[in-house]
């Protein structure tokens, strides 16, 4: 039986309850994994807990980009420059299949944020702080060269572009795959589990008590130390542990819209200018075009986070503004997402203004929290949460661990040499597919998605017999996301172990009766639990369209 599996979730369990952990780590976001990884391979017995589904918070919900920040250079913010490019080459390493080059144009318009000298100096500047080699320099680019990488920019008000690399992931496929990497190192890990208090001995925290949403079954864990990795949630652990005093989170919801590609036709991804003094992107991948983000505060419900009509009229409005032939409407959006940021406040300062910086918060009675941060940086963050636990765990129990080893360790999907061996997979994957009716672009999300492991997908999608050959693929990988992933709903297959809510939205409308009726088969569902798991994914559903 796999490890990472719904069907060893009792295993798990048990390995939980009786293991004294070095450290236990409440939230299975991106932070969380990343730490999970880090401690484990160094030498650590890990634990990890996530209250719903991995990724299923911010980490799920950003705008999918691993970049080298570019815009904190406006903030003058040279440090998360330099270190977010950085690791932007690491992490583009140890999974290229996940984490995939793409030339970004940045329109300079009249009257824009950004004039033609300052772009030419920030990029170059970029470059430098962000150790950026080969294709991916910077260019500049007069007027007619922009338009002829972009037809669809204002000719009437464009004076040039920057041109330049960045990289687009799946914020939860690359959550996914690190803490089954994780995993292989022997960390214990389990979704849909929460943390509802903490234990103490002797005024510090050890452990943490944990339900498990499936049978309602509590039961302890123990950890030399607890780090809280709750990503929004992080002050309602601070507060559980009454210590949420000092910093304090400022949340902001970003919001993001999917529409088919062929109503945003865009050639590739374009940072450009918002009429309010913001930036915006917009990323063609597959089938559709997506963009965003808005930045606006957010004190509402934090299970509840929604795309209003306002949100998305603000984004129509600036993608017209750039691209004035495109004339897009609310009726045109496909699929929508809105996610928080959990940021750090600081008095007086707006959304955007805000630090993207991580920082470490440790209470009196030890619990150790972080917040803030990037989705390109959770290395790094993992570093300074694992390098503190070793030295409090040299300091109190002469235990010593390994150094750092995540920048060398090939995330699970791989290894692939660079991202050329991953189009030469991919050519391979349409040749065995094509007679089936797939396209070039069915071959690269399943490689992008899944990158090696393509070929257990493909093996389960030979043995079955389903006339219809979307289906049966459809089926073969929930299969394998149950077995190898530990996927528990539909909800959790459609949104974060595939993204087809929010890329191919019409495949879900067509098939998700059938699988739920696979998931079934699977779980031994009773009536009422299929009830249950489709109104959920019906109510997931109308959340990415239904506007208030």
């Amino acid at each position: 039986m796999n490890n990472f599996s719904f069907f060893n979730r009792k295993n798990i369990q048990k390995e939980l309850q009786t293991t004294d952990f070095d450290i236990l780590i409440i939230g299975g976001g991106i932070t969380g994994a990343g730490i999970a990884l880090d401690a484990a391979s160094r030498g650590m017995k890990v634990a990890l807990v996530e209250k719903n589904d991995f990724a299923s918070g911010t980490s799920s919900k950003s705008t999918k980009l691993i970049h080298g920040g570019l815009r904190y250079l406006k903030q003058f913010d040279f440090w998360l420059v330099k270190e977010v490019g950085t690791e932007r080459a690491i992490v583009h390493k140890i999974a290229p299949h996940l984490v995939i080059p793409e030339k970004m144009i940045l329109p300079l318009i009249e009257g824009g944020t950004y004039g033609s000298w300052l772009t030419s100096i920030g990029l170059k500047v970029y470059d430098v702080l962000a150790s950026v080699e080969g294709d991916d320099k910077r260019k500049m680019l007069d007027k007619e060269e922009a338009l002829q990488k972009e037809p669809l920019l204002p000719e009437n008000i464009l004076k040039g572009a920057g041109y330049y690399a960045e990289y687009r992931t799946d914020d939860a496929r690359l959550t996914i795959e690190i803490l089954k990497t994780a995993s292989q190192y022997e960390a214990q890990i389990l979704n849909y589990t929460k943390a509802d208090a903490f234990i103490y001995e002797n005024k510090r925290v050890v452990g943490a008590k944990v339900t498990d949403a499936f049978t309602n079954e509590s039961y302890d864990i123990k950890a030399k130390y607890v780090v809280n990795a709750a990503g929004p949630w992080v002050d309602e652990l601070r507060q559980i542990n009454n210590s949420k005093i000092g910093k304090r989170l400022h949340l902001t919801k970003g919001v993001h819209l999917v529409v088919p590609h062929e109503k945003l036709p865009v050639k590739q991804s374009v940072y450009f200018d918002v009429p309010d003094g913001r930036m915006m992107f917009a990323i063609p991948r597959g089938k559709v075009t997506y963009f965003g983000t808005t930045d606006t505060n957010f004190q509402q419900d934090k299970n509840k986070v929604e795309t209003s009509i306002v949100d998305a009229a603000y984004l129509v409005e600036a993608v017209n503004n750039m691209f004035p032939d495109i004339n897009l409407t609310i009726g045109d959006i496909q699929s929508s997402w809105a996610g928080l940021r959990p940021l750090i406040h600081e008095e007086g300062k707006s959304a955007s203004e805000l630090s993207r910086k991580d920082e470490i918060f440790v209470s009196d009675t030890k619990l150790i929290s972080i917040a803030g941060g990037k989705l390109t940086g959770y290395r790094k963050m993992a570093e300074r949460i694992v390098d503190l636990v070793a030295k409090k765990m040299k300091r109190r129990f002469e235990l010593e661990f390994d150094p750092i080893q995540t920048e060398d360790i090939i995330l699970a999907g791989g290894p692939f040499q660079n991202y050329k061996s991953v189009k030469i997979y991919i050519k391979q994957v349409y040749k065995n597919l094509k007679n089936y009716g797939f396209t070039k672009t069915d071959a690269a999300y399943l490689v992008h998605n899944y990158g090696k492991q393509t070929d257990i997908v493909l093996d389960k999608f030979d043995e079955l017999k389903d006339e219809d050959n979307q289906l049966r693929l459809l089926k073969a990988e929930v299969w394998f996301t149950v077995q190898h992933e530990m996927t528990c709903t539909p909800t959790d297959f459609f949104m974060r172990r595939t993204g087809r809510l929010f890329f191919d939205k019409p495949s879900v409308d067509t098939y998700k009766t059938a699988i739920l009726k696979e998931f079934s088969s699977y779980f031994n569902w009773s009536e009422s639990e299929i009830e249950t798991h489709q109104q959920e994914l019906e109510a997931k559903i109308s959340l990415t369209l239904n506007f208030n």
